[in-house]
């Protein structure tokens, strides 16, 4: 069975694909790349979330390597993602993996690789890995595997908890005396995931009072997707409404994602707190230079790099891509409409830990409430909204929409002139009044996406339904 990586690593559902064997398969081949990198003598890092098996497949990962004579540290503790990344940086690894499906369904698992740097595996070293595999399937090569306390024996697995050196690297670089002074009342949803530790801590030591919700080990994460978003968030949404919060913030499964509650109890979508940051970084803090965003994140980026005399750089979905953008343009900013950013100089890839902790900081600096900041932007640079939509289909009915969409390139009759169209990922179509409409295919789940950005909401569902009604959705 060959596995595949998607945009963030391999995800697959429990006793199906994801399996001992086919971990060890992965680990077998992330070793023989590693030697072949010149990269093994470097050591790793491995980690691991909540999730049902990610404990286990840990050590079971650990042992393949060890068992090739890697030496591995292995975080012994639930662990947010940026940690592990934040681990590989600061000590030069050769690598680190992740065991987590992130914001996936609780039936599902997974392991996400990132190479020297913390930055997360690209497509060129994840589709080296897929050769790995195959060519080991094929030449039957034995799996092996050295049992923990062996590895341990021999000096190959150190278990270990860096969680003090990650928060601290948060703290040093956020403006704690100016948190201090606002006494913030700030509402906390871990969402059964791993930010509680990290992310209360930074906050109780800026002094905010901080209350959490859903913060124990449930494997099943309340029955809920683990990815926060309007629906998801409803009872964070209550607390900040009846206890009067100047902020909630949720953080994803494994902490890469960030949601938010903003101070009039609303839901604040992902672009918009994207927005907030890069504005407040260029406006209030004074720092100058790129933002990168991906394909289906909101166009406002470009209006406030414009304004500042800065660029935005468009890119495909994928963290990866937004971290080597980044690193080629020497950005301020990266992130995309799913939750994710990253800062310059912090880890290469998402926190949400991160951006939380900035967010709280945004709203001490500039004394303002976050449904004020909005209301600036929007009186500066006009109305952007957007209309999403998700799609669930028959492998059959996949390659339908595909031939429509990406082989015979056919499109709707558009209310609006379009400029140009791209097929760099998926169908973007960008018209002349500077709105877009995208479809493309997820890289972590069997759905077909639809976004949609305009000056009104209206105008971005009625765009949105005409494709939609095209592609009989």
């Amino acid at each position: 069975m060959s596995l595949h990586f998607g945009t963030g690593g391999w995800r697959a559902v429990i006793a199906d694909e994801f399996t001992r064997q086919n971990i060890r398969l992965l680990c077998t081949a992330l070793a023989q790349q590693l030697k072949a990198g010149g990269l093994a003598s470097q050591g790793f890092v491995i980690g691991y979330d909540r999730r049902f098996l990610s404990r286990e497949a840990a050590f079971w990962c650990a042992g393949v390597l060890c068992s090739q004579g890697i030496r591995v540290q292995l975080i012994d503790r639930e662990a947010p993602t940026p940690l592990v990344m934040f681990w590989v940086e600061s000590q030069n690894f050769g690598g680190g993996l992740a065991v987590t499906a992130s914001h996936n369904p609780a039936i599902y698992n997974g392991i996400k690789v990132f190479l020297p740097g913390g930055r997360d595996a690209d497509e060129i070293y994840t589709a080296a890995l897929e050769k790995r595999m195959d060519t080991i399937e094929q030449n039957k090569t034995p799996l092996e595997e050295l049992d923990p306390e062996s590895a341990q024996q021999q000096g190959l697995l150190t278990l270990i908890d860096p969680m003090n050196e990650y928060i601290d690297s948060i703290l040093n670089t956020i403006n704690l005396e100016a948190i201090r002074k606002r006494r913030l009342k700030i509402a906390m949803d871990p969402m059964y995931g791993v930010s509680k530790t990290a992310l209360q801590t930074v906050l109780l030591t800026a002094r905010c009072d901080v209350d959490v919700i859903h913060d124990r080990h449930d494997t099943l994460f309340g029955g809920r997707l683990p990815a926060p978003n309007a629906r998801t968030l409803l009872s964070l949404q209550t607390f900040v409404l009846e206890h009067e919060c100047d902020i909630g913030l949720a953080t994803d499964g494994d902490a890469d994602r960030l949601g938010v509650i903003d101070d009039k109890a609303e839901f604040l979508h992902p672009n918009k707190i994207l927005v907030l940051l890069y504005y407040y970084l260029l406006q209030y803090k004074g720092w100058r230079g790129p933002a990168v965003r991906n394909i289906a994140t909101t166009h406002l980026l470009d209006a406030i790099a414009k304004d500042f005399k800065q660029t935005c750089c468009e890119v495909p979905v994928g963290f990866k891509h937004i971290s080597a953008e980044m690193l080629k343009t020497d950005a301020l900013i990266g992130g995309e409409s799913s939750g994710g950013l990253t800062v310059k100089g912090h880890i290469h890839g998402k926190d949400g830990i991160y951006a939380a902790s900035l967010l709280v900081e945004m709203i001490a600096v500039t004394g303002r409430s976050l449904s004020a900041l909005w209301q600036e932007i929007e009186e500066r640079y006009g109305h952007y909204e957007m209309a999403e939509h998700d799609f669930t289909f028959s492998l059959s009915r996949k390659k339908e929409i595909a031939e429509i969409l990406l082989e015979k390139k056919q499109l709707p009759s558009f209310s609006h002139t379009i400029a140009r169209i791209s097929y760099e990922d998926g169908c973007k179509v960008y018209f002349e009044n500077g709105g877009w409409i995208i479809a493309r295919f997820s890289g972590t789940e069997p759905l077909l996406r639809i976004f949609c950005e305009m000056d009104s909401l209206q105008a971005a569902t009625q765009t949105a339904k005409c494709l939609e009604n095209f592609l009989g959705l």
